[in-house]
């Protein structure tokens, strides 16, 4: 999943790609690297991020929803709110995938009747205040059963399993010791759900933590951190580095195909 943020102060790439001509020339450029799916956000989720307007959000994101879909790859649209979401499915995106794990008032019924893919994800508090000292008692446990109870909560609304996939939320209301503790037992939790899992670890802070590198300096972090979620059989990665990630998974792939 190639990340296409279409905003001017995310955290990695804020304001690189947030008119319509240069969206649809970074858009252009990750399909011919081979991007899978393309995931369209138009507000920022970093710590600290203010609330987003939602006719600015809208204004940014459904131009490029409306420009790219018969791109030929699944368009899935980063977003919390359900009016976004309803324009976005109208327009044609694929997928919806909420940082909230559509917890919103109508976010459930914005997707309900739709036949997209939904991804639902954990975080602790709110981009505002999820980083101010998250605490768990156990957070592969905690994480789990969040996202066992929204899956659970969703198909009892007749949504179909099929739908779904799940993110653990790293950055999202963690510390870099808890972030390690999930990306260490990803795949267990992706077998305790029996849903694919997705995973956003691209040049997250925790990989600064680790490193010592600067967010633009953490390409080879964020290679090794994909590449150990796919290990234990993470099924999608968010990432930005599209190119660089789909070389390292071949490579990986060759050299671990049973011959």
């Amino acid at each position: 999943m190639g990340i296409l943020n279409v905003t001017p102060d995310s955290f990695s790439d804020g304001g690189r790609f947030d008119s319509l001509e240069m969206a649809l020339s970074r858009a252009e450029q990750m399909i011919a690297e081979d991007v899978d799916i393309i995931d369209i956000g138009g507000e920022s989720s970093r710590p600290g991020a203010p609330p987003l307007p939602i006719e600015e959000e809208l204004g940014r994101v459904m131009p490029v929803v409306y420009a790219l879909r018969d791109c030929g790859k699944p368009l899935s649209v980063d977003t919390s709110k359900p009016l976004v979401m309803r324009e976005a499915l109208e327009a044609g995106a694929d997928m919806i995938n909420d940082i909230h794990g559509f917890r919103a008032d109508g976010a459930m019924s914005a997707v309900k009747e739709s036949d997209c893919a939904l991804c639902i994800m954990h975080m602790q508090r709110d981009p505002q205040t999820m980083q101010l000292e998250p605490e768990y008692q156990d957070v592969v446990a905690e994480v789990t059963a969040f996202l066992r109870q929204r899956v659970e909560e969703m198909e009892a609304l007749g949504m179909a399993r099929s739908r779904l996939c799940v993110d653990p939320g790293f950055g999202f209301g963690k510390t870099t010791v808890h972030n390690l503790e999930l990306l260490k037992n990803i795949g267990k939790m992706q077998d305790d759900l029996q849903l694919p899992i997705l995973a956003g670890l691209s040049r997250k802070s925790m990989l600064g933590t680790i490193t010592g590198r600067a967010v633009e300096d953490r390409l080879a972090a964020s290679l090794a951190a994909a590449l150990a979620a796919v290990m234990q059989g993470v099924r999608i990665v968010r990432v930005h580095d599209v190119a660089q990630t789909v070389d390292a998974l071949k490579v990986w792939q060759a050299a671990t195909q049973k011959s």
